[in-house]
């Protein structure tokens, strides 16, 4: 069952608009700014929106325009197959005036449009609260296609490929909170009330889209997330609190004291926060937690050498981090997952056995305590200070992966990898540029297997940019350097440049 927070505004509908999530229903239901968003069109007057995702059947009714959330690289799959069920052209060239606008947001468009130019009619560059009003008020003009398009093109943060030539990110001012619109028992959270307490982090740690791609670092008032919880519980005891830096929000403490003493007035709350950070776990959050239900938390260490650590100014020590894992232990959570990277730019074979030397530590001082280490291999992302950096070549990652999980299993602890040939492909994703849209579409044709890339990519090899995977020169002109950004290029050089001293363990 849906709960809806809000009330619809169902008057006469000058624009249907389909909202499409290129995933099933239970992801779409769970992502926060989509939903958000939904609920924004919902509530204007002259919008019709539906709720669209890759377990939706094709519909008869006429799509005036469809807006897709992209947060994932491979989201070009659903949104190929959401176009395909509805027999809608995947390139702009070959749709004509007839067909719906189509449109999409989000970090994936938001860190590099391009690969996407020739598909979608624009593209929202940054946070869409109040740039998707704007989008949509010109949307129920029922002006021409052509001059529809002119004029989004002069909304800040709205790129118009065939108009524009730059476009400046857009970030909120973060006035109101963010929470979970719709409470459904059919999300991957089911019947969760999420809340956004803070955007951004100010940790900036150098391969990190989610510090850069969400600067400044901005919070609501303690005053408004209060009321948000008050709102949340109303309708259900699961409450979850977002954000990739939650407990830098000036009041934190203070709303896990407000939520604390809700659970000892007797309300039943089940508290979840994804992911901790190392450097701020205290008893009394830890206490919290598993007072709200909570048995496992995440912390992110990325790199187990100190040098490696600054290299990517991961501000950590190796100390905090052992006694992160101590206060976990001792305050009643049950086991912790720690993230981890391989594959980092500079990385050497002694980082690599730096792992092995924390693990067995961590084992000595918390016997019992379940520990499951998690690594992904790097991927360099646009708009970050290692966005021109070389990805490791596959077959040394693999190595690295299986020498870490035979070690590792040797000291009773369990770890998991993500795929590096995966993390091949995310790579070219997201520094690809415009020549990729082909590219796409053959992938989506061939099923979307590893195979398929493979394919795809001999067959387009000569339209693809090799640097987007062995790395790109300071002096390249990047294919999202279009985008003014905060913060601008030359900034990002200066990171990366501050960032060498570290490059070298001698």
């Amino acid at each position: 069952m849906d709960r809806f927070l809000y009330t619809s505004n169902k008057s006469q509908s000058l624009c249907n608009l389909w909202m499409a999530y290129p995933a099933c229903k239970s992801f779409a239901l769970a992502s926060l700014g989509y939903i958000w968003l939904y609920k924004i069109a919902d509530e204007l007057e002259g919008i019709n929106p539906f709720l669209i995702n890759t377990d939706t059947e094709a519909t008869s009714s006429k799509a005036d325009a469809i807006a897709f959330s992209m947060s994932f690289d491979f989201d070009f799959m659903g949104v190929f197959e959401i176009l395909e069920k509805n027999n809608i052209p995947f390139l702009q060239t070959n749709r004509d005036n007839s067909s719906p606008i189509i449109f999409a947001g989000g970090p994936v468009i938001t860190t590099n449009p391009e690969p996407y130019k020739h598909i979608f009619d624009f593209m929202v560059i940054g946070d869409g609260e109040t740039v998707f009003i704007k989008v949509l008020e010109i949307l129920k003009q029922s002006f021409s296609k052509d001059k529809t398009l002119k004029e989004l093109s002069k909304i800040e943060g709205v790129y118009v490929p065939k108009f524009n030539s730059n476009v400046k990110k857009i970030s909120e001012s973060f006035e109101q909170v963010i929470y979970t619109p719709i409470i459904s028992d059919e999300s991957y959270f089911k019947d969760t009330f999420i809340i956004e307490v803070s955007r951004g982090c100010m940790n900036r740690c150098a391969f990190c889209i989610a510090s850069y791609l969400n600067l400044p670092f901005r919070y609501n008032s303690y005053s408004k997330i209060i009321d948000a919880l008050e709102l949340g519980l109303r309708y259900t005891n699961k409450i979850a609190l977002l954000g990739a830096q939650i407990s830098a929000h000036p009041d934190f403490d203070k709303i896990m004291k407000y939520i604390e003493a809700k659970i000892d007035s007797g309300i039943e709350i089940e508290l979840g926060i994804s992911s901790l950070r190392t450097d701020s776990i205290s008893p009394e959050l830890i206490q919290t937690l598993v007072k709200g239900g909570q048995r496992s938390s995440t912390i992110a260490i990325e790199a187990a050498s100190d040098r490696l650590r600054n290299f990517i100014n991961k501000n950590l020590k190796e100390e905090q981090i052992l006694n992160a894992i101590k206060i976990a232990r001792e305050n009643n959570l049950k086991s912790l997952k720690i993230y981890s990277m391989i594959g980092i730019p500079t990385e050497t074979q002694d980082d690599i056995e730096e792992f092995l030397n924390l693990a067995k530590k961590i084992k000595q001082d918390n016997k019992g305590f379940e520990i499951t280490f998690s690594f992904s291999t790097f991927v360099p992302k646009p708009q970050t200070p290692l966005q021109w950096a070389k990805r490791e070549d596959t077959k040394t990652l693999e190595k690295k992966q299986k020498y870490l999980e035979k070690e590792l299993a040797k000291l009773g602890i369990s770890s998991k990898f993500s795929s590096p040939k995966w993390d091949y492909w995310q790579t070219l994703l997201s520094r690809g540029d415009e020549n990729l849209a082909n590219f796409l579409i053959e992938v989506y044709k061939l099923g979307g297997k590893n195979g398929a890339y493979k394919t795809a990519f001999k067959k387009y090899q000569n339209l693809i940019n090799s640097k987007s995977i062995n790395g790109f020169d300071l002096n390249d002109i990047l294919p999202w350097d279009f985008i003014e950004n905060n913060p601008r290029k030359e900034l990002l050089i200066k990171e990366y440049n501050r960032l060498q001293k570290y490059s070298s363990s001698t």
